[in-house]
């Protein structure tokens, strides 16, 4: 079996990476799909933490809720085992693997992001947080040159080349966006339109800053376990618009090529 790897990462903690890694995780299990996750944010372990919500909470309610099977990544099974290897061993059993990583860039995010086919790079809706991406001159607002972290996925990018493998997918994800239209907003999308011709990725719009994304995080939920039979989930419009959200950014992430019905 050939997994395709999907990888949520950036030089920034605090952009929704584990939020987004766990919509895409039930969306897959919904669709019927075996998936196998890791998290290598350890001490933080958010997207762990959101695992245990949900076995808790589909425990204490008696409803059935798809997992995947989840792979803590920690100063023990770092010792025991090479994330490469846990890697090809989740391939043997799972259609995909979703990997979330830390807040910054070390040898196991750069690993993840060279074995990953497709790239999710969660951003802050803010010229503040463009610099994951680029260095920008702050007097005329112009680019003058690739970040950090997309110097790293230039050089992931060159060494898949190298092994003959597919191009990387990278994903840009605009979250927290505000509800008005700001010169902040129209700055951003000129600026990241203009780079993606540079570095190559596509731009999506990611979720808002809604309470609900929170309020579900503690349950271990997701907006797309709004139609699960004996769940009391909120039907309001703000709801409906948070799950319409989520259902566009699955279909910039996987190009349709994955049906979005889950």
């Amino acid at each position: 079996m050939s997994a395709q790897i999907i990888v949520f990462a950036n030089e920034k903690g605090g952009t929704g990476k584990s939020t987004l890694a766990m919509h895409v995780i039930v969306a897959l299990l919904r669709l019927g799909k075996k998936v196998a996750s890791f998290d290598l944010d350890f001490p933080q372990a958010t997207l762990s933490h959101y695992m245990e919500n949900r076995k808790a909470f589909a425990q204490t309610q008696q409803v059935a809720l798809p997992h995947s099977k989840h792979l803590l990544w920690n100063e023990e099974t770092a010792r025991i085992y090479t994330l490469k290897g846990e890697i090809e061993k989740a391939k043997n059993t799972a259609d995909f693997i979703v990997i979330d990583t830390p807040g910054n860039v070390n040898d196991l995010t750069q690993e993840a992001v060279k074995a990953a086919d497709i790239l999710v790079t969660p951003l802050n809706d803010s010229l503040i947080d463009l610099d994951v991406l680029a260095k920008v001159d702050t007097n005329t607002l112009k680019i003058k040159g690739p970040s950090h972290f997309s110097q790293i996925v230039w050089s992931m990018r060159q060494q898949r080349m190298l092994e003959r493998k597919p191009p990387l997918h990278w994903v840009i994800v605009r979250n927290r966006l505000t509800y008005t239209k700001s010169r902040n907003t129209q700055l951003m999308l000129v600026l990241l339109n203009a780079l993606a011709r540079r570095i190559h990725y596509t731009v999506s719009k990611g979720i808002s800053e809604r309470v609900i994304y929170r309020e579900l995080f503690l349950k271990g939920l997701t907006m797309l376990d709004l139609k699960e039979n004996g769940l009391n989930m909120p039907t309001s419009s703000s709801a409906l618009t948070a799950k319409q959200e989520i259902t566009e950014l699955l279909k910039n992430i996987f190009l349709n090529e994955v049906d979005n019905n889950a």
